[in-house]
């Protein structure tokens, strides 16, 4: 496993700047799991539950039983005509009115209980989506390190956002949708019963004709849904990273190159989304054929039935009925394609959320340990990213507080992987890590961290000011402890010289500093934090000769006192050291001090004087 280059944490996705390869795609790989642990989250709201089951019910009642009202209205109507023509009587105008005001009165309910459904399933679902983003954004931190140096940063970032999001959309409509459909079906067929079962028969034998269609038209979208949700995630990945890497890209003339990829990524979005939209958009003609197909039936049935003395209010409330049956189907079909597509959401959320975690703490919770002193001794370790293949193997020293131990050898020896066992990013596969004499896997993560402060070669400074970035280091530093710490790191002549100061807003990866100054800052913040162990990682390699020499008077100040592993390439930086471990293929091959290994004239000798030379 090399060093910077393999076992580094791949930011930005683990593809290159011109995006991702084809990754294979299946179906939802367990669809009824999703579903039963999204219906899980619905536990903990039973009363909202319970009422927005009941506004459906009360609303579809209401709905159900409107046509009925209409048919007696119709009913009563043409007994008044007939008496009327007939020289018996008259329309009875009042009773219509009565029959008009209680159909105006039921749609009214319904149209009442059908608002405050949707007011109460709109906020469980936002409260569920909430409750879901709060679980991701924990799991994130108790994710190992392994998982973000295997996963493209756009497809966690497309999970959290995108994913969520399809849920939020589509929960309330879908579920609160799936009972009021359910409930008009069964009410429906009950009054169409009740009017006439012939022609109730027609309708009925829409339903296994929808429901063939339905299940053939899922089955081929569903697995098309997934594939849309997977690629999206895919070229979210891809923007990121080659974005993020524009100037490279630039450099390189990598345009073309990228462009391909991204035109080959998003014709594979394209047609996985096209096939999904147009077979779930087949349902709703394919219905509306059924339904049309339904009404012909009816019709014909019904003018039949009248000829022989039915009613035509009857038939008109049946009308009505087909009419909502049918449109009831293909609103299930439309809740039908909007569950594919949050099941598909859902699955990838869960994945996220069951990814295997941290080995959990061994302490206690609330255990408290006394301020780290910096011994550190790593007794016969060995790790391996993989089983089969061994990085670090036997590996053993002993560091005194307050010593300076500088690591060389070269790439891909196992220096960085040293710091990530140090830190419990991994846990050694045999041996042990003591820090002051405690077993690093029995202290609890958060303590042993707490005891680090870190410089890398790539600096990390996030949007805000610079008073607030070098604050980061401790967030209930004062503003003279953050100005102190920036004398110390040499930062603040040059922060003294920006027009705002400390207060001066930082672009984007602090763009609008050199890297010089970015590593100044990064220091700064350390000095700050005051840990007892520093890493130092490349942190000059990235500079000139000048700003080195001044980056190198600051990590003096911040190494001071403490105990220090420097991870070096550059050799000229750790000629004062008070150990320097050279490393080769995961084993010490030597282990002095600058002088002493210089006189042994071996491979530390070799690589100094090759270095030398080429400098």
């Amino acid at each position: 496993m090399a060093e910077r280059n393999n076992s580094a944490p791949r930011r930005r996705g683990h593809h290159g700047p011109g995006g991702p390869g084809v990754i294979p795609v299946e179906k939802a790989k367990d669809f009824k799991g999703a579903m039963r642990k999204l219906l899980g989250r619905f536990g903990g709201y039973k009363l909202q539950v319970s009422i927005v089951i009941f506004m459906c019910i009360a609303g579809t009642t209401s709905f159900v039983y409107g046509p009925d009202v209409l048919g007696r209205a119709t009913n009563l109507l043409q007994e008044g005509l007939v008496a009327k023509f007939s020289g018996t009587g008259e329309i009875d105008m009042a009773g219509i009115g009565a029959f008009l005001l209680q159909l105006l009165l039921l749609y009214g309910i319904s149209a009442l209980c059908h608002v405050i459904e949707g007011l109460i399933a709109t906020q469980v679902a936002q409260r569920i989506c909430f409750d879901i983003r709060r679980e991701i954004s924990e799991k994130i931190s108790r994710l190992p390190m392994g998982y973000f140096e295997s996963q493209p940063i756009g497809d966690i970032l497309s999970r959290i956002t995108n994913d969520v999001d399809t849920l939020s959309q589509s929960m309330q409509n879908c579920f609160t949708q799936f009972i009021f459909s359910i409930g008009s079906l069964v009410g429906i067929a009950v009054m169409m019963l009740k009017i006439s079962w012939q022609m109730a028969l027609i309708a009925f034998g829409l339903v296994p004709l929808s429901a063939l269609l339905l299940g053939i038209i899922m089955g081929f979208s569903q697995k098309h849904f997934k594939r849309q949700q997977k690629y999206l995630g895919e070229i979210n990945g891809q923007v990121e990273e080659t974005f993020a890497g524009q100037s490279v890209v630039t450099l390189f003339n990598y345009e073309d190159t990228a462009m391909e990829k991204f035109k080959e990524t998003n014709t594979t979005l394209f047609a996985s989304a096209w096939k999904s939209q147009f077979m779930s958009g087949t349902m709703m003609p394919l219905m509306q054929f059924v339904g049309n197909l339904g009404y012909v039936g009816v019709v014909v049935l019904g003018a039949l039935l009248t000829m022989k003395g039915a009613k035509v209010g009857d038939i008109v409330s049946f009308v009505q009925y087909i009419r909502n049956f049918t449109q009831t189907i293909q609103q299930l079909s439309q809740v039908g394609n909007q569950f594919q597509s949050m099941a598909a959401a859902a699955e990838r959320v869960f994945e996220f959320l069951n990814e295997k975690e941290e080995v959990p703490e061994v302490n206690e919770p609330g255990t408290e340990y006394a301020k780290l002193e910096g011994a550190v001794t790593f007794d016969n370790v060995r790790f391996g990213y993989l089983p089969e293949q061994t990085i670090i193997k036997g590996f053993n020293c002993a560091v005194q507080p307050g010593q300076t131990v500088a690591i060389v050898g070269p790439t891909g020896a196992g220096k960085t992987t040293l710091v990530k066992l140090l830190m419990r990013f991994y846990d050694v596969d045999s041996g042990s890590i003591l820090v002051d004499g405690h077993d690093v896997r029995e202290l609890p993560r958060h303590a042993l961290r707490n005891g680090f402060g870190m410089v890398l070669q790539d600096t990390w400074l996030f949007s805000g000011t610079i008073m607030e970035n070098i604050r980061y280091g401790r967030l209930d530093a004062t503003d003279d402890e953050v100005i102190a710490a920036a004398k110390a790191a040499h930062a603040h002549h040059f922060v003294h010289t920006l027009s705002d100061g400390y207060n001066t807003l930082l672009a984007e990866d602090a763009e609008n500093l050199s890297q010089g100054q970015r590593q100044l800052l990064t220091i700064a913040r350390s000095i700050l934090a005051d840990r007892p162990i520093l890493i130092l990682d490349e942190a000059t390699s990235s500079v000139d000769t000048r700003t080195e020499a001044q980056i190198q008077k600051a990590m003096r100040n911040l190494m001071r006192g403490r105990t220090s592993f420097v991870i070096a390439h550059r050799l000229s930086t750790i000629r004062d050291a008070d150990i320097i471990l050279v490393l080769r293929d995961g084993d010490i091959v030597e282990q002095g001090s600058h002088v002493e290994l210089l006189s042994r004239d071996g491979f530390y000798a070799k690589l100094y004087n090759a270095q030398f030379t080429v400098e």
